[in-house]
């Protein structure tokens, strides 16, 4: 046994070690940061590329400096490897791994299920569990609970267990992990007690809440919250295209009012590696309550139809053109699924290019991030190259569709030389004068 306050100077000390298990776009962020902190951190990933990475002292995720990782990994504060034994050493374990969504848009726990059958294996008294993975209420009791108490150990008394949503916005300029607010729920007031104390030491501001499921909660209501409103502004433009209104103006000019209305923006799809997943693993888990979350299964439903609604926009714009989607050749801008990142996980961009592909459009795109993509991803298959965006390639192009608005394009030079432009993103609205013709989302 191991009491809170002996946990807590170890704390204190920095004596005690880390494991980050999962070195993605969560948790290689979390790693450098309390390694940072003075703690020696093991980070385990079952991808041996990204272990290699990091003990080669080479950051793979843009928003982690290579020199951060060098200097911690020569330091000896940071080091990674494929093996869970390494769990033996270190007295607390984050767990940061993926939760997609299955085939039939189910939650895929089997990550979530490997890595807790690992940490229990080797888990060892006076230990902190920290799952971070977004998921449904009621995770850890079911899975990481029953696995520790399988072992004997007495939670709250033995091993500490908690739940701590991960927050990370891929490519935010302004925040990151030390200063994104971060909240924390244990199985016991205990517990909850030492994973504050622990994460207080890399982020600014940790916020205590009740329990392990409020904590889960709490990042599906932040999520369900944007894809809602996502989704109602979604609408929003296809009942303004109707219209004959201008969207992106009625926004505008909405967001004047100082109270009352907070601005989303409309564009061809959600991506991400939260806020299209996220809101269906609470609707999945309310089934068993024989509740039907009616605002997430409508707010889905339009958010995964406007794909579909991107390449009837292109179908009627090259239609005034007196040209079919079918032998036209499409130049799609972008694949990551928003501006100036490298992650194309759920990414629109894929189920257009899929969709203009299906139509029998000739279809390339160009994304500076993004060298190359799965189109299995979008139920489709094989694989497509990211093409060099010259000149000739532009003016070639039946039709410009502009999925991400990286602000490495120059919408400028695109307005001038391309014929046809359908911009899901309003990027072309200052690009002016041009020549093209522009059809908005």
């Amino acid at each position: 046994m191991i009491t809170k306050e002996q946990f807590l100077k170890k704390v204190s000390s920095r004596s005690l070690a880390i494991s980050v298990v999962g070195l993605g776009y969560v948790g290689l962020p979390l790693a450098v940061e309390f390694a940072k902190e003075g703690f020696k951190v093991i980070g385990i990933d079952i991808d041996k590329r990204k272990v290699d990475s990091v003990n080669a002292s080479q950051s793979y995720i843009p928003d982690v400096p290579t020199e951060d990782v060098a200097a911690l990994v020569r330091g000896g504060k940071l080091s990674a490897t494929t093996d869970y034994a390494a769990l033996k050493e270190v007295d607390a374990v984050s767990i940061c791994v993926p939760t997609p969504l299955g085939k039939s848009r189910d939650p895929d726990m089997s990550y979530v299920i490997s890595s807790a059958d690992e940490v229990a294996k080797h888990c060892h008294t006076g230990m902190l569990i920290v799952l971070e993975s977004t998921t449904y209420p009621g995770t850890t009791d079911e899975i990481l609970l029953p696995r520790l108490k399988q072992r004997g150990f007495k939670i709250g008394e033995d091993v500490f267990l908690a739940f701590s949503p991960e927050r990370i916005d891929p490519g935010n300029k302004n925040y990151g992990v030390r200063n994104t607010p971060k909240v924390v729920g244990g199985y016991t007031n205990d517990c909850t007690d030492v994973v504050h104390a622990l994460y207080l030491t890399a982020i600014t501001t940790v916020i205590k809440v009740h329990g392990t499921q409020a904590a889960e909660m709490v990042k599906l209501l932040e999520n369900t919250f944007r894809a809602v409103n996502i989704g109602l502004v979604n609408e929003m433009a296809l009942i303004c295209d109707k219209l004959g209104v201008n969207v992106w103006e009625v926004i505008d000019a909405a967001k004047s009012k100082p109270f009352g209305f907070m601005p989303f923006y409309p564009g061809p799809g959600l991506g991400g590696h939260c806020i299209p997943i996220d809101p269906l693993y609470l609707s999945w888990r309310m089934k068993s309550f024989n509740y039907n979350a009616r605002f997430i299964e409508l707010a889905d439903d339009i958010n995964m139809n406007m794909p579909r609604h991107v390449v009837s926009k292109v179908a009627e714009a090259l239609n005034d053109d007196s040209k079919p989607i079918k032998g036209s050749r499409i130049l799609v801008l972008g694949a990551a699924y928003k501006k100036d990142i490298d992650d194309v996980r759920e990414s629109p961009a894929l189920d257009v290019i899929k969709l203009l592909g299906d139509r029998g459009g000739i279809v390339d795109y160009h994304d500076p991030y993004i060298p190359t993509i799965s189109l299995e991803h979008a139920g489709g298959e094989g694989s497509k190259q990211s093409v060099a965006l010259t000149d000739d390639r532009i003016r070639n192009a039946d039709c410009v569709v502009i999925v991400t608005d990286h602000s490495a394009f120059d919408y400028a030079d695109l307005g001038h030389k391309a014929k046809l432009i359908v911009d899901t993103r309003n990027a072309m609205a200052k690009a002016q004068p041009r020549r093209a013709r522009v059809v908005s989302l």
